[in-house]
């Protein structure tokens, strides 16, 4: 933990910034819970078509070998990953706001959006039928 500077300007520290900070970082690992969760759910979705066809027909449907346990695999390990990159924003931001010297970046969101299209794009591959 870095502690400030003797030369730190303490009227230029707003607390209401530090504690936005906070909230973004927990609006963050709120979504990446979110996102692991999800990865779960989609992990365990055969499971849950095996025993909804044992209810409906009385028989077990195995499912074809599908992708859900990759691509929830994949999920989690966004989540996980998204929880480590945005304690360390979090830490780098909170050095900015201590010198004064804040400048927004925009690489953590980037980089979770374009995970997340890739990851869409291959769900939706795998839940349409083919044709």
């Amino acid at each position: 933990m870095e502690i400030p500077s003797a030369n730190t300007n303490k009227e230029n520290i707003n607390p209401g910034d530090h504690l936005a900070n906070e909230r973004t970082f927990l609006a963050w690992i709120r979504t990446s819970i979110a996102l692991m969760g999800f990865g779960f759910v989609v992990v365990k979705f055969s499971l849950f078509v095996k025993q909804l066809s044992l209810v409906i027909t009385d028989k077990i449907i195995l499912p074809g070998k599908g992708f859900s346990a990759t691509i929830g695999i994949i999920l989690v390990a966004i989540g996980a990953l998204m929880a480590l990159l945005s304690y360390f924003r979090y830490r780098h931001i909170e050095k900015q706001l201590l010198r004064n010297t804040y400048f927004p970046s925009f690489a953590l969101s980037l980089l979770l959006t374009v995970a997340i299209v890739l990851v869409s794009g291959l769900l939706l591959w795998y839940l349409l039928p083919n044709t």
